[in-house]
């Protein structure tokens, strides 16, 4: 893998309200670039921005335009080069902006733009290339640099090869619609080696941080798919925010031990760009301070650079999250389907996060809007004791299902 060291002097006299009236001089930063194995000769930045969490209006539901373009012109001049957006981010809203930034910027030249096929909306074969064009003149583009299938697992992969969504992009391909074709991914390792060994992928985006190495495809996927030469993209390096702004206090004291002062954020993304299967780490940044905090760390993380005490200061802050988990649930999901329809790996999954990450607002309104809604909800359990001689981890499940329950709506 390739790295490119670029030099850039950033000067902001002033900034105005629509970067937060932050006015900051950064003399000097250097963007170092990746190149995906099996696409020699493309510079890609370390750090790439996510077009998922952009600055807001007062409506909490806008996207805040003024705010967003100047944001994305700060990271072009900071030297990311990589934008990703996807059809549902935003309301459907981000891909039309990101046609509009760059075109007011004048910087579709200086960017690589990755975009999603949003898999869940495909009912004929035909409905890949229809949405495909929608995104090109969302976009404004002839071109899309970088084309991903959205958020797979085993089940929508098979639906993609019924559909034959790979034979539609190939011919995308071809014709120079799309320009390099992956996928993201939201399944289990299985799934994630099966996908991998079924298509020769140029690329994959995949959800790494340094607290969850055995979820989805985790650290074993990451390693299969470097073996493989398939690039990776790092999704949710930060779990949402939540390991840089939500870290208890346990976790807190592991990282001032250490003899170099650093933010949480920093710690986990030095984490991320540590691995030599990472290309670029993706940010969905909302802020310039994000994003100068964010490119000073990229411009100083090489591949293999962080010294063993480094890294155990992160396996000793991943135990301090760690021992706050409530239920010792694996999501492994013997216990399931329970007979009154209870999801409880996903109200444990809820009332895990509430504790580890100090983080009460998203879990709680994930439960009412994703479990207890669709009258999935602990409250639904009637005590029948049919879950809890499957559990290979010996838990109360009923008990504990009363208790996460109480938490939750509190």
């Amino acid at each position: 893998m390739l790295i490119v060291a670029q030099s850039r002097a950033l000067v902001y006299a002033n900034s105005g309200p629509a970067l937060d009236g932050l006015c900051r001089r950064v003399d000097t930063l250097f963007m170092l670039y990746r190149q995906f194995p099996k696409i020699p000769g493309l510079d890609i930045s370390a750090l790439g921005f996510g077009f998922m969490r952009l600055p807001l209006l007062a409506d909490g539901q806008t996207i805040d335009e003024e705010a967003s373009t100047a944001l994305a012109q700060a990271a072009l001049e900071c030297g990311v080069n990589y934008f990703d957006t996807a059809w549902p981010y935003h309301g459907e809203k981000s891909e039309a902006f990101v046609g509009r930034a760059l075109k007011a910027l004048n910087a579709r030249e200086k960017t690589l733009v990755a975009t999603k096929s949003p898999v869940w909306k495909m009912e004929g074969e035909a409905d890949w290339e229809r949405y495909l064009d929608t995104q090109l003149e969302r976009l404004q583009t002839d071109s899309i640099d970088f084309y991903l299938f959205h958020a797979i697992n085993g089940q929508s992969w098979e639906k993609i090869k019924s559909l034959k969504g790979l034979a539609a992009m190939e011919r995308a391909l071809s014709d120079g619609r799309i320009k390099h074709l992956g996928f993201s991914f939201h399944g289990n390792l299985t799934e994630f080696k099966t996908i991998i060994d079924e298509y020769d992928w140029e690329f994959c985006q995949l959800q790494i941080n340094y607290m969850d190495i055995k979820e989805q495809a985790g650290l074993e996927g990451l390693e299969y798919a470097g073996k493989k030469r398939v690039g990776v993209i790092a999704m949710e390096p930060l779990r949402g925010g939540a390991l840089a702004a939500n870290v208890p206090q346990e976790a807190l004291d592991v990282f001032s031990s250490y003899k170099i002062p650093r933010m949480p954020a920093e710690w986990a993304l030095r984490w991320v760009w540590n691995r030599p299967e990472i290309v670029c780490l993706l940010s969905g940044m909302n802020s310039l301070s994000q994003l100068v905090e964010n490119a000073g760390t990229a411009s100083s993380q090489l591949p293999g650079l962080m010294r063993a005490e480094e890294t155990a200061i992160v396996d000793k802050a991943r135990e301090a999250f760690s021992a706050r988990i409530k239920v010792g649930c694996t999501g492994c999901r013997y216990c399931m389907p329970c007979p009154s329809g209870v999801d409880i790996p996903g109200t444990f999954f809820m009332y895990n996060h509430v504790s580890m990450y100090d983080n009460f607002q998203e879990p709680k309104k994930w439960y009412r809007d994703a479990i207890l809604n669709p009258k999935h909800g602990a409250d639904a359990c009637i005590r029948c004791g049919a879950c809890e001689p499957k559990c290979p981890q010996g838990i109360a499940i009923m008990d504990k299902l009363a208790e996460a329950h109480g938490v939750l709506l509190s």
